[in-house]
């Protein structure tokens, strides 16, 4: 998942980044409301992470702002100001949770889990799809009880489709959710194509895959 960290705190933003990437996450950072217009306007996310004292204005004003350009996406709010009339306007400006500052890293990754489980109605980490079982924190894929080895990105990729069954994700959204850039350098026309076809030839040794759908022109979905 993609994730923009607005925090003008550059030893705190790294740390951050640092810690989310380790947990499979793509980041950008911007440091001012300048910064993370300019990625908002151009980019979409699946987490916003927005600090409230940002040196050229309020958070709140940004948090407004990008629910215009990125509507789908969770909004944190990261500050070290607690008073309850910033948490109530930030929640009723469509923010999804606010953490005050200092903060666990652990904390941050569990309230981020809680809130990707609710918006793509997950009771929990483990997901049933035809014969095989997901653990989407653990990141395997079961068969009764063996485990199939993905590579990091065949699973990103896979369970990105899987949060957003019923959907059709096209090659430029998932190369940007997951990679970070349409235009990385190990990315050309074939990439996604690549991994798809390594997924369902792991996946065919154990049982059908006819739930992994290839829209024609168009990218592919999980039918569930």
């Amino acid at each position: 998942m993609k994730v923009l960290i607005v925090e003008d705190e550059k030893l705190l933003a790294a740390e951050v980044e640092t810690f989310l990437k380790k947990a499979f996450y793509v980041c950008d950072l911007a440091h001012t409301i300048a910064e993370a217009t300019e990625q908002i306007e151009i980019n979409t996310y699946d987490f916003i992470l927005i600090d409230l004292g940002l040196p050229d204005g309020d958070g709140l004003n940004l948090l407004s702002k990008a629910k215009k350009y990125n509507s789908e996406a969770a909004y944190i709010i990261l500050t070290a100001r607690g008073n309850l009339e910033d948490r109530i306007t930030g929640l009723d400006l469509g923010a999804d949770d606010y953490l005050a500052k200092p903060f666990s890293l652990l904390e941050l990754q569990s309230r981020m889990q809680a809130i990707a489980r609710r918006k793509f109605n997950l009771n929990e980490d483990l997901v049933q799809l035809g014969v095989f079982m997901i653990d989407l924190q653990k990141r395997f894929v079961l068969f009764n009880e063996q485990q199939i080895e993905l590579s990091r990105k065949e699973f990103d990729l896979f369970s990105y489709l899987l949060l957003h069954k019923n959907r059709v994700l096209t090659r430029m959204q998932l190369s940007e959710h997951i990679w970070g850039t349409f235009a990385d350098d190990d990315y050309d026309s074939n990439y996604i194509d690549a991994h798809i076809k390594n997924i369902r030839k792991k996946l065919n040794v154990w049982g059908p895959t006819e739930w992994l759908e290839t829209v024609r022109g168009v990218g592919y979905r999980i039918r569930k």
